[in-house]
């Protein structure tokens, strides 16, 4: 019976198996969101007639909150909600395809395939899985046993039927992929592709060296570039939305109640004899850990409490760090393995190669130094002088160990005393006056009981419920701008296009996209609960699609246009110093330039010195072969002649690359194909999405 109960406790293996078997990666929705009452028979999309149900949908969903919860011992943001749930609903659909497919084209399984898959010379993953004989075989009498037991019987042809659906997805899979073939003269190809290279030597004009008051253009010439490249302006439907929000950050009173919940568990904790337990236990967010910290590794705010006077089997806290609350526990103390310090430095900025600016930074340096050292305040003079962003804090950086510093200061400030400034130290940065304040003389294992400081229950209903406040009167009053005021909330407005993964200031909402597709002028949303928030909103206006107006791109016309208007000039002026010189050689001098190099450059080296990446460069060196010029060519920065010193080329495959440059390609390819296989059959299939009707009706 050990088989049953090791099947029985993995239950939800099997079933992720079966999940990817059928290429569904199924969804997540949050607590109550599977209570749905009513909707028995109800079908949530049809695929060429046949039907997705809503009780298919739902039990995909309680799948993975049990698994998801099992995992994180949470539950899914609401935003990743709103992801997964397109994704299920997606990959519903493709599975149905794919099995409609499967019935068109006749594909069938043998029983004697699949006991092939069972019994054969190489069985199945999930045969060896369950029935293993710890070698990498299969324990046959095992196998058998478990075959031939009555109580396994269901179980076993949940295995069975799994296999058999495994087996027809392969065949399924291998006539849409049959059509691929990487042959030896693809691999060498994408081999030089990627590893052929050029040393050049070129000259450049750079649209930046003609002012851009000295370069003037009329409506009419940016008229010509709106209407040459119009598509680029084509907008798809969009929405103004107005909306105001709630945080859902915890109150004084839910952190209060957290950090007495802590409080009552730090006697325990101070008892416990198996840390580890405990913390995994009482559900910490942060697991055990055997190593040992040094000041400098752990967050200000415990390492100030912890480091004060650490005492093994005292518990500190509650301390409040960040967004959790916390509890250590000292297990250990031991002298630290490395140094670290905590020291606060004021600087003086002076670039690197700067003869003169380092001068004076280190003459200002020096004068400070003489006056701490007469009894000036440290932190005073930090405030005051210092050009570091640690300056509002006295100049104090904290707690740092080896490799965080840059040499020079490091070694400095690990050799100072405490309490005496040192300096100035010589940086690339500039010169520096430190102080060491502290010294790592310990560091400590700690056991970390953590609790993330959320919103309670009710906290969040208040929120929610001031905004379902707001929607209830905008929608019987027809004013959103008088119902936030009312209750001292000031709206904010976002541009939302059709189908926009992201939404600027939000991020992703599906909940909000399938309320805005549906949506008229003046409507107002339900409240949307995103991760951080819960919003409301009204639709202030619709934009159809169409093309951006003329006059709302203008400003993202005119610098093209000026660099159109400068690159004519330059090209004009490269090209006639070209057919004077016939070439390279003093194509520089009679344009006033420099002659420039670079090397190795390749489809994977792109940055040209001066020019910075242009692939238009690049692309026209590698077309050409060792000694060749280029025409005058007009890259993204700026007018360029190029020429070939030296070619690369990347020699024949190596051996050992052959086969795994073959199969990257090859599942490259098959992707690409999977990918347009579907797509294909999404466009010839009716597809009816009724989520809308019964999800939200």
């Amino acid at each position: 019976m050990g088989v049953m109960n090791r099947l029985r406790e993995n239950t939800g293996v099997v079933l992720w198996i079966l999940v990817f078997a059928f290429g569904v990666i199924w969804v997540l929705q949050d607590s109550g969101g599977l209570d749905v009452v009513g909707f028995a028979g109800n079908n949530i999309a049809s695929v060429n007639g046949d039907k997705i149900t809503f009780e298919e949908y739902s039990q995909a969903l309680d799948g993975q909150v049990s698994n998801y919860q099992q995992q994180t011992g949470g539950s899914m943001p609401p935003q990743m909600l709103d992801q997964t749930r397109q994704r299920v609903f997606d990959n519903l659909v493709e599975t149905k395809l794919r099995e409609q497919e499967m019935t068109r084209l006749g594909l069938q399984v043998s029983d004697q395939e699949v006991v092939e898959m069972i019994q054969g010379a190489d069985p199945h993953p999930i045969i060896k899985l369950y029935f293993g004989d710890g070698a990498g075989g299969v324990d046959r009498s095992l196998l058998q046993n478990f075959v031939e037991n009555p109580d396994a019987r269901e179980d076993w042809l949940n295995i069975e039927d799994y296999l058999r659906q495994e087996r027809l997805r392969e065949k399924l899979d291998k006539l849409i992929t049959a059509s691929v073939r990487i042959s030896d003269a693809d691999v060498r190809a994408e081999y030089i592709r990627r590893n052929r290279a050029v040393d050049v030597r070129f000259v450049a004009l750079r649209y930046t060296s003609i002012p851009n008051d000295s370069v003037s253009f009329s409506d009419r010439d940016l008229q010509r570039f709106y209407d040459a490249n119009r598509e680029e302006f084509a907008r798809k439907r969009s929405y103004t939305y107005r909306y105001v929000s709630v945080d859902k950050y915890p109150t004084a009173a839910d952190t209060a109640a957290t950090l007495d919940d802590l409080v009552d568990l730090r006697e325990a904790f101070a008892a416990a004899a198996d840390d580890s337990t405990f913390l995994a236990r009482n559900g910490s967010e942060r697991p055990w850990s055997d190593a040992y910290f040094r000041p400098d590794e752990l967050d200000d705010a415990i390492s100030s409490v912890v480091f004060e006077n650490p005492t093994p089997g005292e518990v500190y806290g509650p301390i409040i760090s960040g967004n959790q609350a916390h509890l250590v526990k000292v297990v250990d103390v031991r002298a630290p393995e490395e140094t670290a310090v905590r020291a606060r430095h004021i600087l003086f900025r002076a670039a690197e190669g700067d003869t003169e600016a380092r001068a004076e930074a280190r003459r200002n340096a020096n004068d400070i130094l003489r006056q701490i050292r007469g009894g000036a305040d440290f932190a005073e003079m930090a405030r005051e002088h210092s050009s570091d962003q640690s300056a509002a804090q006295g100049g104090d950086l904290g707690w740092f160990g080896p490799g965080r510093m840059v040499a020079p200061f490091e070694e400095a400030a690990f050799g100072a005393q405490i309490g005496r400034v040192v300096g100035p130290v010589s940086t690339q940065f500039g010169f520096h006056l430190i102080e060491v304040t502290e010294r790592a003389t310990q560091e400590a294992q700690i056991a970390d009981f953590a609790l993330e400081l959320r919103a309670s229950v009710a906290t969040l209903n208040a929120a929610q419920e001031r905004l379902e406040d707001v929607q209830y009167f905008a929608i019987e009053n027809g004013d959103f701008e008088a119902e936030a005021a009312r209750v001292g909330l000031n709206p904010s407005t976002v541009q939302v296009e059709d189908g926009s993964v992201f939404i600027p200031g939000l991020g992703n909402s599906g909940e909000l996209q399938d309320f805005l597709a549906g949506a008229e002028k003046g409507d107002v949303s339900e409240v949307i609960e995103l991760n951080e928030q819960f919003i409301v909103g009204v639709v202030e206006a619709i934009q159809e699609a169409g093309y951006q107006p003329f006059e709302e791109v203008r400003a993202q016309l005119e610098p093209r246009v000026r660099n159109e208007k400068k690159a004519a000039i330059l090209r004009q002026r490269l090209e006639t110093a070209l057919a004077q010189t016939g070439g390279l050689d003093g194509l520089a001098a009679a344009v006033g330039e420099q002659e420039r190099t670079a090397n190795n450059l390749s489809y994977t080296n792109m940055v040209v010195p001066t020019l910075g990446r242009d692939p238009q460069f690049v692309g026209t060196a590698l077309g050409l072969a060792a000694g060749e010029v280029s025409n005058v060519i007009e890259g993204a920065n700026g007018v360029f002649v190029v020429g070939v010193t030296e070619v690369h080329e990347a020699g024949e495959v190596p051996a050992a690359e052959m086969e795994s440059l073959r199969t990257q390609l090859q599942t490259q390819a098959q992707n690409r194909v999977r990918t347009q296989w579907i797509n294909a059959l999404k466009e010839d299939s009716e597809i009816v999405d009724n989520r809308r009707a019964v999800l939200i009706n």
